[in-house]
């Protein structure tokens, strides 16, 4: 019988017990990471820490059906993919735990959503199917309580406005944005906003030259006349998302956790300040898989605060012979 995961961690040892018992449920109900945990010689008896506990490589997301047990999903998101790219496919048994883990970790982070003038810039996601992001930022503008929440797609004229307006208005505005279209936003309006948030998504899904974190925010700060520029960590194949303030500096909520594996050596992990691959734990995750290898470089600064630094070359994955199974 399948129950939702409580999110409510109330300590570090309450995360130890919640993760181990979803390893020991995964190790043996899950089939794709049951045969990853075999390939690596790891059983089950052998985990005790969450340094023990195996992570799969998200590229498994593009070649597996990562499924704990046999459902028929709810809704199957979709990762956006070049042309000729396979897409990951994350298959949801239960969207209500999705719908949980947005909404607390968003009402963590910044309070309740309904108090939101919510503004979504999300051309490129909004003209694909299977956003994940695109359902998040959906919800949030249905349950704000301001008939001004919305998409915008195309007219950055009207969106210019009305951002304009609603920030002289002192509500509580989030601008939510894929980074080449609020590149766009300000080389066609400049803007002085006071009361507004705006977070950026990451990406420039080929439209515009990538560039490094801190030089997109300096440019989008200074065009949008805004101290800091807010970010989301997120991806296709969690149920949870972090959260940077400023400074690119992301935190997570209390049912997530990264560690930096090493490079060279994905099974040993690395202190803080040491740049390496980026694995999550996210306990919403519970059917799909929670422990996921990415492809992202990052470091933890301290217990609570990380970076994200860039993406893997394809060159730099260690261990794709794990892909083969």
């Amino acid at each position: 019988m399948n129950t939702k995961p409580s999110l409510e961690i109330k300590s570090d040892i309450n995360f130890l017990k919640k993760a181990l018992s979803l390893f020991h449920e995964q190790y043996d109900s899950n089939l794709v990471y049951r045969q990853f945990c075999d390939h690596l010689k790891i059983k089950k008896a052998d985990v005790k820490t969450i340094k023990d506990i195996p992570f799969l490589p998200i590229e498994f997301f593009k070649t597996h059906e990562v499924k704990k047990g046999k459902f028929s999903p709810q809704v199957t998101f979709l990762s956006s993919g070049t042309t000729g790219q396979k897409q990951s496919k994350h298959h949801v048994r239960d969207l209500s735990i999705y719908i949980d883990s947005f909404t607390k970790t968003f009402t963590e982070f910044y309070g309740p959503v309904e108090d939101y003038v919510i503004l979504g810039l999300l051309p490129s996601y909004l003209e694909r199917e299977g956003s994940s992001l695109i359902y998040m930022v959906d919800h949030f503008i249905k349950k704000s309580e301001f008939s001004e929440s919305g998409f915008y797609l195309d007219d950055l004229e009207q969106l210019s406005k009305t951002l304009k307006k609603l920030d002289q208005s002192g509500h509580k505005i989030l601008l939510i944005g894929v980074s080449f279209a609020l590149l766009d936003l300000i080389e066609k309006e400049s803007f002085e906003l006071r009361n507004t948030i705006i977070m950026e998504t990451g990406g420039m899904k080929g439209r515009r030259k990538e560039m490094i974190r801190e030089e997109l925010h300096k440019i989008l700060a200074k065009g949008f006349g805004v101290n800091r520029i807010h970010s989301e960590y997120g991806m296709t194949e969690l149920l949870s998302q972090a959260y940077s303030k400023g400074h690119s500096r992301f935190e997570c909520p209390s049912h997530m956790k990264i560690l930096i594996r090493d490079t060279e050596d994905p099974l040993t992990y690395l202190e803080h300040g040491k740049t390496g691959g980026i694995n999550v734990i996210d306990l919403a995750n519970v059917d799909s898989c929670p422990f996921i290898a990415t492809q992202d470089l990052g470091k933890q600064i301290n217990s609570k605060e990380f970076e994200i630094l860039g993406r893997f070359d394809q060159s730099d994955i260690r261990g794709c012979n794990l892909l083969v199974l």
